[in-house]
């Protein structure tokens, strides 16, 4: 037994980069459907582990960029869904693409694991030179070190501080990409309240990453049992970490009162949430549209006289709501179309729907188009409207048109016209029903960038189209949701096609649902929002601030031998 850390450390010196490709596609599976999060854990104390152990920052690096093509790989396999729903592309080029990404992708965890090998090297710590080595940088090499090496105090602080920044970084270079951030696999659980709100979701990814590492301790201590009377001091670090980081949640379970409680649902702002389960097959078809409009119509039917805010998904109907344009871009006049809305409402109902804006030339040629939000009165006309800002590329436009349309590609999205993005984040008044905040589809996964803190809203309505996203897409969109509502003490509210709708109270509660690929509605109130977070306040600057923090820590650590 207390051979079996050599034997795995030899087997890791052979194949580091394999191993890290296969831990990085084993920690994917903690994220949303399967919440598997215990062997997130561990496939990150082995990332850990193999980085340590490089002798070469080069290594350390390429071990990263291996963990995280595996990472992405797996976790964003339902991207390859959405190429099945565009005709002038194989449905083969889909993995083709998830497998491009995440090469792009896992330069974020390579940065990382690079970033913490380098201090480790380049920060001067005699005990951690084997005697007699030249000095660090020429040559030398580090002590051999056991298979959770990852586990010792400033290497855990480095690599945890980097993945922070790394993962925040993801979320804006080259417009961004936020999905699936660390923290997102334990957003079924209550422990993101703990955190989220003072440090946000990136700062919580720095979290999992330490208690990595005491996973790693922890899995050293029972395959080395017998050598328990005498553990390392690496150890020691991990008994640390466990006692931290396990100290809240003891303080939860002796004081369970600082559990949120579920809140009244007696009043509120009344809503009714629809979900009509029409699939992306049959969303654009043109024989269908009358059909896709009864489903959303038979969900919709007032069920009293109560005044209530209606929400429909994303790009609910195909029909141009505005006027203004030319003739030949009508299926149906405006005033038909608001009056087949407006005969499902109560006389005060006011409703929120996806829809289409067209942005004209001035010959009244369509030049680009705005995914929007719209608000219709029960008297038929329009109230505020939201147009999407971060824009889906490849999906909502086509970057580099010219030359990429050239070869054949087009946008996901059906159309020849790109989408235009809105000025971001604001806020609708909407009367008696409150004050909206809006976050069309993958908006939501955008933390720290999804509230006009100026205007702080009642709730987040996020309108969206999941039915691209195959089976994995869907429930990790729930999930970061969730994290949003945390982070901002805001409820959010989804309404999407086919699933997964949903009302989630400010502390990322899922009050109500409709599951996915069933129809549905839900016939609620919003829940109320919490006084602002800190995260709120201040958004991101907090979790770049605790990762430095973190960061001059293991410096300092590293510099005392530790």
């Amino acid at each position: 037994m207390t051979a079996l850390p050599s034997r795995i450390a030899a087997f890791a010196d052979r194949r580091p980069k394999a191993l890290a490709l296969l831990a990085g596609a084993l920690s994917a599976t903690g994220f949303a459907p399967l919440h598997l999060w215990p062997l997130t854990l561990l496939a990150l104390a082995s990332l850990m582990a193999l980085v340590a152990r490089s002798a070469k920052g080069s290594g350390a690096l390429g071990i990263g960029w291996a963990f995280g093509v595996g990472h992405f790989t797996i976790g964003l396999n339902w991207i390859a869904t959405a190429f099945t729903y565009q005709a002038a592309m194989p449905a083969w080029l889909g993995w083709i693409a998830v497998v491009l990404l995440s090469l792009y992708l896992a330069v974020y965890p390579a940065l990382a694991a690079w970033g913490a090998w380098a201090v480790q090297r380049y920060v001067v710590a005699a005990q951690a030179w084997t005697a007699g080595s030249k000095e660090p940088g020429r040559g030398a090499k580090p002590t051999a070190a056991p298979a959770c090496a990852g586990a010792t105090l400033s290497f855990t602080l480095a690599f945890a501080a980097l993945w922070t920044l790394t993962e925040w970084l993801r979320s804006w270079v080259f417009t961004g990409f936020a999905w699936n951030p660390l923290g997102a696999v334990l957003s079924s659980t209550m422990i993101p309240n703990l955190a989220l709100p003072a440090i946000g979701t990136y700062g919580f990814s720095s979290i999992i990453v330490v208690l990595a590492a005491w996973a790693g301790s922890t899995v050293l201590w029972l395959a080395n049992a017998a050598n328990w009377s005498r553990p390392k001091s690496g150890s020691w670090v991990g008994i640390g970490f466990f006692v931290i980081f396990l100290l809240p949640l003891v303080t939860v379970l002796l004081f369970p009162s600082i559990i949120p409680t579920m809140p009244a649902r007696d009043d509120g702002i009344p809503i009714t949430v629809v979900q009509p389960n029409v699939g992306q097959q049959d969303k654009w078809e043109g024989s269908k549209a009358d059909l896709n409009f009864e489903k959303l119509a038979r969900l919709t039917t007032p069920k009293s006289d109560e005044p209530r805010l209606i929400l429909w998904p994303e790009a609910a109907v195909p029909d141009y709501l505005e006027t203004g344009y030319p003739l030949v871009y009508y299926d149906r006049s405006p005033a038909a179309a608001r009056a087949r809305l407006t005969a499902l409402m109560n006389p005060d109902d006011v409703m929120l729907l996806g829809a289409l804006k067209l942005e004209l030339d001035r010959a009244g040629d369509a030049i680009g188009a705005r995914n929007a939000v719209m608000t219709v009165h029960a008297d038929g006309t329009l109230g505020p409207r939201y147009d999407k800002a971060h824009l889906v590329p490849y999906g909502e436009y086509l970057p580099m048109r010219p030359i990429l349309s050239a070869i054949g590609l087009s946008r996901l999205a059906p159309g020849d016209i790109d989408f235009w993005p809105g000025p971001g984040p604001h806020t609708l008044d909407l009367g008696r029903f409150g004050k909206a905040g809006l976050q069309v589809c993958y908006e939501i996964i955008f933390s720290g960038q999804v509230v006009d803190r100026a205007h702080r809203p009642d709730f987040l309505f996020n309108p969206s189209n999941d039915a691209w996203f195959g089976s994995w897409g869907p429930p990790q969109h729930l999930a970061q949701a969730r994290l949003r509502a945390i982070e901002e003490g805001l409820p959010v509210i989804r309404a999407t096609p086919t699933g997964i709708s949903a009302v989630i109270d400010a502390d990322g509660r899922i009050l109500d649902s409709v599951p996915m690929h069933q129809s549905g509605r839900i016939d609620t109130v919003v829940p109320k929002a919490h006084a602002p977070t800190l995260f709120a306040r201040y958004g991101n600057a907090l979790p770049v601030a605790f990762a430095l923090l973190l960061l001059a820590a293991a410096i300092a650590f590293r510099r005392r031998g530790r």
